[in-house]
């Protein structure tokens, strides 16, 4: 598809909107309407303090158009750029849904943080049925995932009131695996590959973590909540797992920790000695994902486990004495269907975890139109194993906790994090709805000052793969020290 921007240059607003309603189309912008084919116009015009968006779109020789108008005195140079994103989006939306099969269940809401929005909403003085009702006239998004929308977003106000001007959370990332699993999008080595790096690595981390931890000192913070994830963190062996452990207890302060989670998740990488390690550091909090319970399925995405592993690590688990238990699922897994996705929910619940987490599978980035069109053509199945999810899990007293989105999921759906009464992961909630302060630590990591007054964000990102992050040296700390320590 071509197309055209007239009067403003938001050029990243159109092709996302674009790929969200029409992910098997190629984009390529172009200078004028082309006289055959598929294009969207989209085009803004100022006059006399307001603005008329227009869209003008083409699909299979059947052209539809969409008009907005909004003021725009007085706004500041950001609001005026939201203002203009928005309405851009919302035209060229409402120009193409028309022609659409069914129309997207977030509307045109294309962000990963929805909750986030409605939390704003709320917190700016509409009501839960105001915001409702917001989400769904304005955004188009359905009553069902409004719904999530605002669940999340209440829980969310309620842990915000927790986290005081000197709390951060801390994530520790542990990029290798014993096997990659062919749909993920991860930064992530298989042993194989790169356990010669485990070692070295370590080594990096721990210094990385007493740098920190001195700098967090100075600042005058402390830790609220850790996240260990990867990878898969339980990659390493039990004496690696002691170390690094042993070093954050050493280097941080953690008598303020209200939460410690280790993903633990592949089943084939937990051991009573590992657990025992983790239960001793004072870990409380563990992942153990088996993304499908069915073995075919497993087979087919690369996992070298079967629904046996799940339930011995579960119940190992269980007697190493942790409290709470999360556990992952994806759904629109190759060679999954909603009857055997629906079965996989049903032997979750009935292992009790206090966490569920429901994925979609996310398209691989450089994925191609065949990859595409087959993940759209799931639509419908994908749409039927979260419908059914949702529902299987409210029954037996799940409520959802925290939601994101990812822009390449299967159908445009979104990941939801399920738990019962008082085990929302405070980490998650803090770090998916930037509520405050986030450290990362290890490769890949992204760490976010969050000014908890204005909401502005600054961020700095570690080295993407491990030979580089063992590399970088003082540039790791140095980064940090300017989130922490901003001259004045």
């Amino acid at each position: 598809m071509i197309y055209i921007l007239q009067g403003h240059e938001l050029k990243h607003a159109a092709e996302e909107m674009l790929f969200h309603l029409l992910p098997t189309q190629t984009l390529s912008r172009g200078p004028s309407v082309p006289e055959d084919g598929d294009y969207c116009l989209s085009s803004l015009i100022e006059r006399d303090g307001a603005v008329t968006v227009r869209a003008e779109t083409r699909l299979d020789g059947v052209t539809r158009y969409s008009v907005q108008q909004a003021p725009v005195d007085g706004l500041d140079a950001l609001s005026r750029k939201r203002a203009d994103t928005e309405l851009v989006k919302l035209t060229i939306y409402e120009s193409v849904v028309p022609a659409l099969r069914q129309a997207p269940v977030w509307g045109a809401l294309t962000g990963v943080r929805p909750a986030k929005l409605a939390r704003g909403l709320i917190e700016r003085g509409m009501s839960r049925g105001e915001t409702a009702q917001h989400l769904r006239g304005h955004f188009f998004v359905s009553p069902a995932r409004a719904a999530l929308a605002i669940r999340a977003a209440t829980t969310a106000i309620e842990l915000d009131r927790r986290i005081g001007p000197q709390d951060v959370s801390l994530y520790v990332g542990i990029p290798f695996c014993p096997s990659r699993c062919y749909y993920c999008s991860f930064v992530s080595s298989t042993t194989a590959q790169s356990g010669h790096l485990i070692e070295p690595y370590l080594d990096a981390l721990c210094q990385e973590i007493e740098e920190t931890a001195a700098l967090l000192r100075e600042a005058g913070k402390r830790v609220q909540s850790v996240y260990i994830g990867g990878g898969t963190p339980t990659t390493l062996s039990e004496t690696q797992l002691a170390r690094l452990l042993d070093v954050l207890s050493r280097a941080f302060d953690f008598s303020a920790l209200c939460e410690y989670t280790v993903e633990a998740g592949r089943p084939d990488t937990i051991t009573r000695g590992k657990l025992r390690t983790l239960r001793t550091a004072g870990v409380g909090r563990v992942s153990i994902n088996p993304q499908s319970m069915d073995d075919q399925v497993l087979a087919q995405i690369g996992r070298k486990h079967s629904a046996d592993d799940v339930l011995r690590a579960f119940a190992q688990a269980r007697e190493a004495g942790f409290g709470i238990v999360n556990m992952d699922v994806i759904a629109g897994l190759s060679g999954d269907s909603a009857d055997s996705f629906a079965r996989t929910v049903e032997r979750l619940i009935e292992l009790s975890p206090e966490n569920i987490t429901v994925h979609t599978l996310a398209i691989k980035r450089g994925a191609d139109l065949t990859d595409k069109a087959a993940a759209s053509a799931q639509r419908q199945t994908v749409s039927a194993m979260l419908d059914s999810a949702n529902n299987a899990l409210q029954m037996a007293g799940y409520g959802p906790y925290y939601l994101y989105r990812q822009k390449f999921t299967a159908g445009g759906f979104e990941n939801v994090g399920w738990c019962k009464a008082d085990t929302a992961c405070f980490y998650n909630v803090a770090m998916m709805e930037e509520l405050q302060t986030i450290l990362s630590l290890g490769a890949g990591g992204v760490s976010k000052r969050v000014d908890r007054g204005t909401g502005w964000i600054e961020r700095f990102n570690n080295p993407k793969y491990p030979l580089e992050y063992i590399r970088a040296g003082d540039r790791l700390t140095a980064g940090k020290r300017k989130l922490l320590l901003p001259a004045p």
